[in-house]
């Protein structure tokens, strides 16, 4: 069981709102979010309900302001606890639609999608193992997408409006 802690103001200040799971709608509990403490497991927080916008990765620790989970403003409203998991990790990008195209198999993290995959287009993935997050720059930099095992035939599946992305990372305790 995880916990994670959503104030409205920085540095953990001003009215609060505890989670402990799946929350598709926060709007009632905060007008907006400027600090965050996860006390335990490890969380994705969204920009808008129903698990939809920016997406942001959070692990174990304190973030005083929403610079420091790589916010782009102080709008959360909606958050997942990503599930323990400690087996494998294996997943297939692909650089068109429908899983064609050029494909590559990864059980690893990848911070330069084009220098491996020597494309930077995924447009279809299909996640076997593991917890993913896709970055839209190299080195996870730039806007996140959480990707939990399944098939994702196009890109709008998991909430990128583009197919351009830099770097591939596995979800686990220690990033």
């Amino acid at each position: 069981m995880g916990k994670i802690i959503f104030f409205e103001d920085r540095n953990f200040q001003g009215r609060h709102y505890e989670c402990s799971g799946d929350c598709p709608e926060m709007q009632n509990f905060f007008s907006r979010c400027n600090s965050i403490r996860v006390e335990s497991g490890c969380w994705v927080a969204y920009e808008k309900p129903n698990y939809a916008g920016y997406q942001y990765m959070l692990h174990k620790g304190e973030y005083p302001d929403y610079q420091r989970w790589a916010g782009f403003n102080d709008c959360i409203r909606s958050c997942r606890m990503v599930p323990p998991y400690n087996g494998n990790y294996r997943m297939k990008i692909f650089e068109r639609s429908d899983f064609t195209g050029q494909n590559l198999e990864l059980n690893d993290d990848c911070p330069d999608l084009n220098e491996r995959f020597h494309t930077r287009d995924i447009s279809s993935l299909n996640v076997m193992e593991g917890y993913w997050i896709l970055h839209e720059h190299p080195n996870y930099r730039g806007r996140q997408y959480f990707l939990r095992p399944g098939e994702y035939r196009r890109h709008i599946e998991w909430g990128s409006a583009n197919t351009t992305f830099g770097s591939l990372r596995r979800v686990t305790e220690l990033n």
